[in-house]
């Protein structure tokens, strides 16, 4: 029986196989080019575009629906859940601004004398009533179900300001509303455009 050792492979190979740097052009490799402004109007030029670009990230952020991109008004989860619910909903308040267009250009057109005092009579005793007693009416019970429904199925959530933020939303013309609705009326999401 021979008692010669046998060699054995070892697992772990000695040294990293290159040898180590010098500082000096580790450090080359990570500097970069930086080129200083010229002057004040170079500087500002720079920093507007900077911004500029910054800003379009941003805007194409809350277009897209990125919460990291909305104001603090807009962010967490009881407002993300008040803007659904208002969306997906036909609510009188959402058309509130074009019903006072058309009052306002009903009362601009040039009626004849006996006409124009029967349209002014219809759009201050009728109009204008109906329109701001359906848009408070509307206003209440939205803040007061928001508030209700965020307390019901978000209980972590504070729902201090929630009911007038659903209640601003609802005001508004569907498609000028922002952060752009999520789901359309009846609860369906919006398609995504390709």
């Amino acid at each position: 029986m021979d008692d010669t050792p046998v060699p054995v492979d070892d697992p772990k190979p000695q040294g990293k196989g290159r040898p180590t740097p010098k500082r000096r052009d580790a450090e080359g490799k990570r500097r970069q080019f930086v080129s200083a402004p010229k002057d004040r109007k170079e500087a500002y030029r720079q920093m507007r575009s900077k911004q500029a670009a910054e800003r379009d990230k941003a805007r194409r952020g809350m277009l897209a629906g990125d919460e990291r991109y909305f104001p603090a008004r807009d962010k967490g989860p009881a407002r993300k859940f008040a803007r659904d619910w208002v969306d997906s909903r036909r609510l009188p308040s959402q058309y509130f601004l074009p019903f006072s267009l058309l009052i306002l250009l009903a009362t601009w057109v040039p009626w004849p004398a006996e006409i124009r005092a029967q349209v002014l009579n219809i759009v201050i005793a009728v109009g204008w009533p109906i329109m701001m007693i359906g848009v408070l009416f509307t206003s209440v019970y939205v803040a007061w179900k928001m508030k209700r429904l965020v307390a019901e199925k978000l209980p972590n959530e504070s729902t201090k300001g929630v009911g007038f933020y659903a209640a601003m939303r609802a005001l508004q013309i569907r498609k000028l509303r922002f952060p752009p609705p999520q789901v359309l009326p009846g609860g369906r999401p919006v398609p995504v455009k390709k």
